[in-house]
């Protein structure tokens, strides 16, 4: 989640994030033996995803001077820059805000209602959290309990005609 990335190392990507005229989303890093992965989710400000390959590829090489100038990460590690997909990433509040109608699948930091994963529509996004009706029930999720959550795609022929 957005709200999880280190203070230091969000302060170092946004603004090269942003300087390319998109939105960070979210830092992954996978940590252990090296090398880890550090994996940078970016998107456009519309929220479409459509984050052209070449674009990536230049916040990649830029985030990954200014990631070893700056010493960040004290391994080898390997960096990705993407756009979040198919099955996108809801990480910031406006995320969810955008989502409003999308089946969402939403994992929990805990239980809510005696259960810590939700998969349906998203009805509501305010006051900081979710509303999301799952087998015709509503449940409430604040936001400060979200541990992960996506955008669910569901695919078309549309999706593969080649046709944006």
């Amino acid at each position: 989640m957005y709200g999880d990335i280190p203070a230091a190392m969000r302060d170092l990507i946004e603004p090269i994030v942003t300087a390319h005229g998109l939105e960070l989303v979210d830092v992954e890093q996978q940590l252990g033996r090296a090398p880890w992965l550090v994996r940078v989710i970016v998107d456009t400000p519309a929220g479409d995803g459509r984050v052209a390959i070449g674009l990536c590829a230049e916040v990649s090489r830029e985030l990954a001077v200014n990631l070893d100038a700056n010493d960040t990460i004290p391994v080898a590690y390997n960096l990705e820059v993407s756009s979040p997909g198919f099955d996108r990433v809801l990480a910031r509040e406006q995320d969810f805000e955008r989502a409003l109608g999308s089946e969402v699948k939403i994992e929990t930091r805990a239980p809510i209602a005696g259960r810590r994963r939700f998969k349906g529509t998203l009805t509501a996004f305010a006051a900081g959290a979710a509303s999301v009706v799952v087998d015709g029930q509503d449940y409430r999720i604040p936001f400060a309990e979200v541990a992960r959550a996506h955008k669910v795609h569901h695919f078309t022929p549309a999706d593969f005609s080649g046709v944006a």
